[in-house]
């Protein structure tokens, strides 16, 4: 009996495995189906009731079913009636042992052991009953049988009870004795059992909610049945398990089967709850299902519902910009806009995270302004005056966002007009100069202008006007020539200047606050001298890098060229000592302002000026003469500087048919990128004809940074391509085309 139990043991594994496999294969409408329950053998009790129809005076039970683990299953295991002491019963008296079968099902086969002793009368019968029917017996004996023998009984229709009855087989007016005694026995008893109807099946929690679903969901589940009760539950995504329950069931394996150890093994009901990481399946839309099987093997699902789910945030902000440019601005109100990224099969954009920041360490933390499908910013208003970065990403409706996908975004706010004062006078009498000077915080000062009127009109004249800014581009000087024959009396001068923003101030007094009026007085009569004639000059001037000089030179990005020059006399002798002004005025489109030089002549009239690096732009060198020397010019000296250009591929090997990742990224110190990024060629080498061919022409971001793909289509045999990367000239684009270093790319046909 050991090596039963063993081989017992070794067919549960087999027998779960099979019966997942089995019952919870597919998911259909279920038909009628059947299972078996043992009962008093096996090392198992016995689901049936004893009842004595004389009211308990004449019969008696006794049931030995569940043997100890470790002895044989069936030695001495026995249901048993007996007849009491003695006298006699009456005949149809019985004592019965009976199994019911479970609502919404019916007995269809029983097999057992039977034997018995019986005397006088009495008669052992196993029989069945049908609905509302009379016991009808199937095996019937009416003599001693000590012997254990085997019975097998099938029924065509389903029936509602078995019953062992131990009964005084005469008609009621006679009886039965009870001397000997009588007995009945029965053992190893298996009845078949038909479940009509399939289970129910249920299905809630987070995840079968409406919206979009993320992470780890929790998903609710349940299972019922009428007839033999809920054995497995099984919950599926798209088709995949992600949960599956086995509820607890009354059951023993026995002869490689489950079988039941009573008339309904399993729960009438069972649920449960289970977590589903949605990580592990795409971004869109799913099916989610839950299906029930009984222990019969029916089976029934609930209806599937559909699930969203969505765990990846979307990609970036595309083509963001501020309404207006990002210049600097006078009205504290910012627009901003984008192209939403394409979300596939996953959420639609529910909303964008935002964050400020700012001088003094301002910082509004991040914040999220929600809305369907949401493109825009709007009426964002700064602090204060200064220059702010904001910072944009997206969250979908998922609730999924990745601030490292964010795009920066500087937003200047100038309402601040500047300030205006004339320098203090510098000893008495009529000036033959005057001079303002001009400071602002924020946007820097752009234009500025003198003015003066009489006394005693309303006139204003407008004086010719230098406006030179200061190093630190906060500040400005304006100054500007008084004319000496202006006839005489009193005069007020006013400044007027405005900043980059568009704040415009204008005053009359000095910086003590005193008004900023001069008298003239008459002047003595002079006495006539003879006016002196003023020497000619000539002024050389060109521009160097390395090996190459002229006029116009072009250099590389970041690279400093040298201004060079002699200033000479009539007769070609150098003047030395001279003062030499050299004015530089950058392209358009860079940020540097125009700068103003002085140099002195050396003492053969040469001069010499290093050219700091920077963006294109042009040179002006001038003489403005002295009292006995006249002044020189020179024309303008252009210095162009390249653009700098990086360019990285890949792979490097290919295939035809392949496609090449291009990126890279075009440098811009001084200058802004344009507004709608900086236009990039990519070029091949054309060997043949020792010329630079275009391949696509694509922008780069705010940033400098640009991506392209170009699928190679034609090539046959194997080809070395070298590639380089170029920034096409452009209007405000204050530096002249230049190439990135070749890159080469081997394509296999």
């Amino acid at each position: 009996m050991s090596g039963a139990r063993g081989s017992v043991g070794r067919m549960v594994a087999m027998g779960i495995a099979l019966a997942l496999a089995l019952l919870l294969l597919a998911a259909r409408e279920a038909s009628a189906a059947k299972y078996s329950v043992a009962q008093c053998g096996w090392h198992l009790g016995a689901d049936a009731d004893w009842a004595d129809t004389t009211g308990g005076a004449k019969f008696r039970p006794d049931a030995y079913c569940a043997t100890p683990a470790n002895a044989d299953p069936f030695d001495g295991a026995h249901l048993k009636s007996f007849t009491r002491g003695g006298g006699t019963v009456s005949g149809t008296r019985f004592a019965r042992w009976r199994w019911n079968a479970p609502s919404g099902t019916g007995i269809t086969r029983v097999s057992g052991t039977w034997w018995h002793t019986l005397h006088d009368g009495f008669e052992q019968r196993l029989g069945v009953s049908a609905w509302n029917g009379p016991f009808t017996p199937f095996l019937t004996s009416a003599s001693t049988d000590v012997s254990p023998r085997d019975f097998v009984a099938g029924f065509s229709s389903p029936m509602v009870a078995f019953e062992d009855r131990l009964l005084c087989a005469r008609f009621e007016s006679r009886w039965c004795s009870l001397e000997p005694g009588s007995w009945s026995g029965l053992r190893a008893v298996t009845i078949t059992l038909e479940d009509f109807y399939a289970p129910g099946a249920g299905l809630g929690g987070q995840l079968a909610a409406a919206g979009w679903h993320r992470g780890d969901q929790s998903v609710q589940f349940s299972g019922s049945d009428v007839g033999s009760g809920v054995r497995f539950g099984e919950t599926l995504l798209d088709g995949a398990r992600v949960a599956l329950a086995e509820y607890p069931c009354a059951k023993a394996m026995i002869s490689g089967e489950w079988r039941g150890t009573r008339m309904r093994p399993c729960e009438p009901s069972g649920a449960g709850t289970a977590t589903v990481a949605t990580t592990n399946f795409s971004d869109g839309p799913h099916t989610l299902g839950h299906c029930v099987a009984d222990f019969a093997g029916n089976l029934a699902c609930a209806a599937p519902v559909q699930v969203l789910i969505d765990n990846n945030p979307p990609a970036h902000p595309r083509e963001l910009s501020l309404a207006g440019g990002e210049e600097w601005r006078r009205s504290n109100d910012f627009d901003l806009s984008w192209v939403n990224p394409d979300q596939g099969r996953g959420s639609a954009i529910g909303g964008a995270s935002w964050r400020l920041s700012g001088p003094a360490g301002y910082d509004t933390g991040v914040r999220f302004t929600p809305g369907h499908d949401l493109r825009a910013l709007r009426d964002l208003r700064l602090p204060a005056a200064g220059t702010y970065s904001i910072a944009i990403w997206l969250r979908d409706e998922a609730g999924n966002e990745a601030p490292s996908q964010a795009i920066t975004l500087p937003l200047r706010l100038d309402d601040v007009p500047p300030g205006v004062a004339f320098a203090l006078p510098e000893g008495g009498g009529w000036p033959a100069s005057i001079e303002a000077s001009v400071h602002d915080a924020h946007s820097g000062p752009s234009r500025g202008s003198l003015l003066y009127r009489r006394l005693g009109t309303e006139q204003w004249v407008e004086l010719p006007t230098g406006f030179e800014p200061a190093k630190d581009g906060h500040g400005a000087e304006l100054s500007a020539h008084v004319p000496g024959d202006l006839p005489p009396g009193t005069y007020v001068f006013r400044a007027d200047a405005a900043d980059a923003a568009g704040n415009s101030a204008s005053t009359t007094r000095r910086t003590d606050g005193t008004e900023m009026a001069v008298r003239k007085l008459p002047a003595p009569p002079a006495r006539r001298e003879a006016a002196r004639p003023r020497g000619k000059t000539r002024l050389f001037a060109h521009l160097r890098w390395r090996h190459r000089r002229g006029s116009r030179i072009t250099v590389p990005f970041g690279a400093r060229a040298w201004l060079s020059g002699r200033l000479l006399d009539a007769e070609g002798a150098g003047l030395g000592a001279r003062t030499i002004r050299v004015v530089t005025r950058p392209s358009r489109g860079a940020l540097q302002l125009r700068r103003r030089l002085m140099l002195r002549t050396g003492p053969h009239g040469g001069f010499r000026l290093r050219l700091p690096s920077g963006t294109s732009r042009r040179v002006t060198v001038s003489f403005p003469g002295e009292e006995d020397l006249e002044g020189a010019r020179r024309a303008a000296l252009r210095l162009r500087v390249r653009s700098a250009i990086e360019l990285r591929a890949a792979p490097r090997s290919l295939q035809t048919g392949g496609s090449v990742h291009l990126s890279g990224r075009v440098h811009s110190r001084g200058a802004p990128m344009p507004r709608r990024g900086k236009l990039v060629a990519i070029q091949y080498y054309e060997s043949a004809t020792h010329r630079w061919r275009p391949i696509l022409v694509t922008r780069s971001d705010h940033d400098g940074r640009f991506h392209a793909v170009y699928r190679f289509r034609y090539v046959v045999g194997t080809a070395r391509i070298r590639l380089r990367a170029v920034a096409l000239p452009e209007e405000r684009w204050p530096y002249a085309p230049g190439g990135s270093r070749p890159t080469t790319v081997r394509v296999a046909g």
